[in-house]
């Protein structure tokens, strides 16, 4: 999908293993976020885990202004910002399989300590019960068939029909 941008979220935690600047995160220290929280530089911002995410706002209006699509990955209080700022967003929640399989995730991840996991395991089962906040629900479970499901809910989107091609199937789950 050529016109569909993947926004890079800021982030003031340190890199994880093989993470590079500008590809996986824009890293930048407290200081720099903090200061765009007060110039208004961040369309969604929260401290998670100690650490501030952040998507840009002025990356989010130059893509929609060239007439692309942006797709965030954020969390929860995240896309309810986003919603307010840009009302007509399509939200597509990604949910694993169970949380004991996001724990074999995180764990096999290889870059979290045990306090870490649990403190992820435990904001992830708040997340999953505000699922049904969103419009679309993917169950991460199997990988292609995730993929298959969020590119149908893209493509609908795009045309304004929200049930073709199964995008709308996982809603009530």
């Amino acid at each position: 999908m050529p016109d569909l941008r993947y926004s890079i979220s800021h982030t003031t935690r340190s890199p994880r293993g093989e993470e590079k600047n500008g590809i996986d995160y824009h890293f930048i220290t407290q200081a720099a976020f903090r200061k765009g929280i007060h110039a208004e530089r961040w369309a969604e911002w929260a401290e998670v885990h100690g650490n501030y995410y952040g998507t840009s706002a002025e990356f989010i209006d130059r893509a929609l202004g060239e007439g692309c699509d942006v797709l965030l990955d954020i969390d929860v209080q995240g896309m309810e910002q986003i919603l307010k700022r840009y009302p007509d967003s399509v939200t597509i929640f990604i949910m694993p399989p169970s949380l004991a399989v996001l724990r074999q995730r995180l764990q096999d991840r290889g870059t979290d300590s045990a306090a870490s996991i649990s403190e992820r395991l435990d904001n992830a089962a708040e997340e999953i019960k505000r699922r049904k906040r969103y419009r679309h629900i993917v169950v991460n479970d199997r990988l292609e068939e995730a993929v298959e499901k969020l590119t149908a809910i893209v493509a609908a989107g795009r045309t304004g029909r929200f049930n073709t091609a199964g995008a709308n199937l996982d809603r009530n789950k």
